[in-house]
């Protein structure tokens, strides 16, 4: 017998739009507020030049300061790579402000998890920030090591919010020289990674991320992508500019007509607690169509 009421797990619930900001530039921030973004993703990592992430640390630090008591959006930080001595000195320059996430890039598996986890404890005791606020999301499919271990975040941290997956950084770490075609049409090997985010973050009982679509001029297209994205498990994207942020909230919000279909299954399951079938308005559904319109339902509390 299925589960029944209108209780989501709380990995099920999230944000829309991720956008991405440069970490070394205070005015795009500032500019990232208006921008109606659920989550703004202040980057310390590809963003910046190895030059400027002094600057951009201590950027990201005074922004995060500056609206640590009321954000019109989560603020995130992408930091680099945990392998880099980079990774060290972003965290620490960044817990004590609080930041609601650390995007952490390049991971090989859910052991980075477990020790930025680790680390975070350690900077959260100390900056005396609540232990365990501070959430994480990997871009899990970045080395050609990862492709092989994305089975592996399932109960790493309890700060495991979502997995997301990149389709630049792979590519360049197998020789290829490009992840998408010239159609923009991604390659064998990104479609394969992307599926198997989607399965890994199910394993993990997270939610799954969208990548970026980089022709940020192309709303139609993004449009497409985004929704095609959401119809196979994604929900939500990464945008790399302002422009792409509506679009983006528009595709993943559930229609008026999709949260009363929703609600109709629930009740109906909830009404008849021995039943493993209902009739829905001339469809018959079960324990998978419950537990998508649990989903949808919980999607338009976040």
């Amino acid at each position: 017998m299925p589960p029944v009421g209108d209780a989501v797990e709380s990995a099920e619930v999230m944000s829309r739009s991720w956008l991405f900001v440069p970490g070394d530039s205070p005015a795009k921030m500032n500019k990232a507020l208006g921008a109606g973004a659920d989550v703004i993703i202040l980057d310390l990592e590809d963003a910046v030049a190895p030059a400027n992430k002094p600057q951009a640390r201590e950027a990201t630090r005074d922004f995060l300061m500056a609206h640590k008591q009321e954000r019109a959006a989560q603020i995130w930080v992408r930091i680099n790579p945990l392998s880099t001595t980079f990774a060290n000195e972003d965290l620490a320059a960044v817990v004590m402000a609080g930041p609601d996430g650390i995007l952490l890039p390049k991971t090989d598996s859910g052991e980075d998890v477990r020790e930025l986890d680790r680390r975070l404890n350690a900077l959260e005791t100390a900056f005396g920030v609540l232990v365990g606020h501070i959430k994480i999301v990997p871009i899990a499919t970045e080395t050609a090591r990862s492709v092989f271990a994305l089975n592996t975040y399932a109960n790493v941290s309890q700060r495991l919010l979502a997995l997301t997956w990149g389709a630049e950084d792979l590519p360049a770490a197998v020789g290829a020289a490009s992840g998408r075609h010239d159609d923009g049409s991604l390659t064998d090997l990104c479609r394969m990674a992307r599926s198997l985010c989607l399965a890994g973050a199910a394993v993990a009982n997270v939610t799954a991320l969208e990548t970026v679509y980089p022709a940020f001029r192309d709303l139609a297209g993004l449009e497409a992508y985004a929704a095609k994205g959401r119809k196979e498990g994604f929900t939500g994207m990464l945008a790399i500019h302002p422009s792409q942020v509506p679009v983006i909230n528009k595709v993943f919000t559930p229609t008026l007509e999709e949260v009363a279909y929703a609600q109709k299954i629930v009740d109906l399951f909830a009404a008849n607690p021995g039943l493993g079938v209902v009739s829905v308005d001339g469809r018959m559904v079960d324990a998978p169509h419950l537990k998508q319109a649990q989903r949808i339902l919980g999607l338009t509390r976040s």
